[in-house]
């Protein structure tokens, strides 16, 4: 059974009121603190329940909060599973995972323990609330849950290597950062070793503050980086659309929203009919990128390799890469 998580958006006099309840916790926020005031009186005539003042500490996640920002994070976390998987002292590393690195079935290595395997996955993957930097990782090594082998143990103990090297990053949501919604797109052509689908990565921004993102293997097997990119594309779409029409309640309202991808044939085949003829094998739901590219919806624009902040939830990259993709996300330490 899941557990209760409901939300609710009230408008009044021009302010914002919204509720986020999880199971027996109430989380509300609003514009105007008179109303936040007047919603807290009403709550406690009608319940019985203790306002616990300003949000600091929710299910694990640290939030600090001041008129020029709020930052979420999880250092006491991050501290307690390093220390339950015994590695609190361990080397710290400047990157969750080596370009080096290229795991597959390792059907011949040694086997590890499944259930310890299985419990820094999920460990690691509740991190990635408020950790995009290791989602590619975490979510590369998720997939070899029902057979961990020693070279995938290791794997995860380099993500861990790294949480010790950073312990204290978070994201950051600045309060002046404008209300633009923008989309990033990137695809990693056949890189899983064992059925040689491909990686897709997106990410959408409001603003300069990262509010989505995702890094999942493509459910049919891309016969190019052209077609792998395309289909990366279209689920970013299908991502901004759905963010389109919820922010919609919030009053604001978004017109050729900008999608940036690396990969001008990709852009061509959504803005041109012409070669769908040469690409009838891409399943036909991800041609409705193109659809709403027509109706203005969204604006395909390239970006070049180096600035296209979907590649840290493709591929490893070296440090020098790495680091200033993961700045642009709003993914730093406490101010």
């Amino acid at each position: 059974m899941r557990p209760l998580h409901w939300l609710s958006l009230l408008s009044h006099s021009g302010d914002t009121l919204i509720v986020q309840i999880y199971v027996d916790d109430i989380i509300f926020g609003s514009s105007s603190h008179t109303l936040v005031s007047s919603f807290a009186e009403q709550m406690s005539r009608e319940f019985e329940m203790s306002l616990m003042g300003e949000l600091q500490f929710f299910h694990g996640l640290q939030i600090k909060q001041d008129l020029e920002g709020t930052f979420v994070h999880q250092a006491k976390y991050t501290r307690g599973i390093l220390k339950k998987f015994n590695m609190g002292d361990s080397k710290p590393l400047t990157t969750p995972m080596s370009t080096n690195t290229a795991l597959d079935a390792d059907e011949d290595g040694e086997a590890v323990d499944q259930k310890e395997f299985r419990g820094m996955i999920g460990s690691l993957l509740y991190l990635t609330a408020t950790r995009p930097d290791i989602q590619f990782t975490v979510c590369l090594c998720a997939r070899y849950q029902a057979s961990p082998r020693t070279s995938h143990h290791q794997a995860v103990k380099h993500i861990f290597r790294y949480l010790k090297f950073t312990p204290e990053l978070g994201l950051w949501y600045s309060s002046g950062s404008s209300l633009s919604l923008r989309g990033f797109t990137d695809g990693d052509h056949a890189g899983c070793r064992i059925d040689c689908k491909s990686t897709s990565g997106t990410c959408q921004l409001l603003g300069t503050s990262l509010v989505s993102w995702s890094s999942r293997k493509q459910a049919s097997v891309a016969l190019s980086t052209t077609e792998a990119e395309y289909v990366a594309a279209a689920s970013c779409c299908s991502q901004l659309l759905w963010m389109k029409a919820t922010l919609s309640d919030f009053g604001l309202r978004f017109d050729r929203i900008p999608l940036l991808v690396d990969s001008t044939s990709a852009i061509s085949i959504a803005k041109n009919p012409v070669l769908h003829s040469r690409t009838k094998h891409i399943d036909v739901r991800f041609h409705f990128l193109r659809d709403h590219y027509e109706k203005g919806d969204k604006d395909l624009i390239h970006v070049v390799s180096a600035n296209q902040l979907a590649d840290i939830f493709t591929k490893p990259l070296e440090f020098d890469a790495f680091t200033p993709l993961r700045g642009e996300l709003g993914v730093c330490y406490p101010f």
